[in-house]
């Protein structure tokens, strides 16, 4: 996706469909480059902790440890997304928040783009806090939230893509289903309920708040408005944080 987003309109009765091309603002992937520089210092401090210290301070303190939130250490539902158990791990996921970042934070600006990969980090870690008694940590809760975001952002904008929008739209699924069947394999150590959770809270967050595009007419050319509020960003991450926050609290319940 870029800048120029085609459009199926006809000239004139009479005469086929022509693509013509709309400007749509795209602003600069700033939240996503921070995210990352964030994330890779993290990552050099769990090297250096192990290092110097002989274990992973910041692991032990941030990561999804299921006692420790019953304990009542609730900041491990968010900030296992700053940590990474390996370089490989670490990479893999600076080059998909890379991937899809600069993507999604260009039309959903900085702070709605912050807050869709806050709240699908948030679900996975829930997701995975209720379901997995394993220890877990890494950012693909957030990622898996802009996967399903780039794809609720086609599906709700197909006009605007075209003939190539089933093709996306497949493309995405195959990545989604890929994973979750990698994740399931023998031997595997990936926490699918933490992709899946970020699938369910950053689809549910763009659902409700992700661009929503209608066509303006301008002195000029035609250009893309985003038909959604301030308030339904609003709106939608009360939903979400709510809904989620009732799932975390299933644990603490005493039947």
């Amino acid at each position: 996706m870029n800048g120029q987003i085609p459009e199926e309109r006809p000239t004139a009765p009479e005469s086929p469909a022509q693509t013509r091309r709309v400007a749509l603002e795209i602003e600069k992937p700033v939240v996503t480059y921070v995210l990352m520089g964030v994330i890779a210092l993290f990552f050099i401090a769990q090297t250096l902790c192990t290092q110097f210290l002989g274990f992973d301070l910041p692991a032990a303190l941030l990561s999804k440890i299921r006692s420790q939130i019953l304990a009542g250490q609730l900041w491990r539902l968010i900030t296992p997304i700053l940590l990474h158990g390996s370089i490989l791990h670490v990479g893999l996921n600076l080059y998909a928040l890379w991937i899809l970042g600069r993507q999604l934070e260009g039309i959903y600006g900085h702070w709605r783009f912050l807050i869709l990969f806050l709240v699908a980090g948030f679900g996975g870690n829930v997701l995975s806090f209720v379901f997995s008694p394993n220890v877990s940590l890494g950012s693909s809760t957030g990622i898996f939230g802009l996967l399903a975001a780039e794809f609720l952002l086609i599906l709700q904008n197909k006009q605007f893509f075209g003939p190539r929008a089933r093709a996306m739209l497949g493309n995405l699924v195959f990545i989604f289903l890929l994973n979750i069947a990698i994740g399931i394999a023998p031997g595997s150590n990936i926490d699918n309920f933490g992709h899946l959770g970020g699938v369910i809270a950053g689809g549910l967050f763009a659902f409700l708040a992700g661009p929503k595009w209608e066509l303006q007419f301008g002195a000029s050319e035609p250009r893309v408005q985003d038909a959604r509020h301030k308030n339904d960003t609003i709106a939608a991450l009360l939903i979400v944080f709510i809904g989620f926050s009732l799932i975390a609290a299933i644990p603490f319940l005493k039947f």
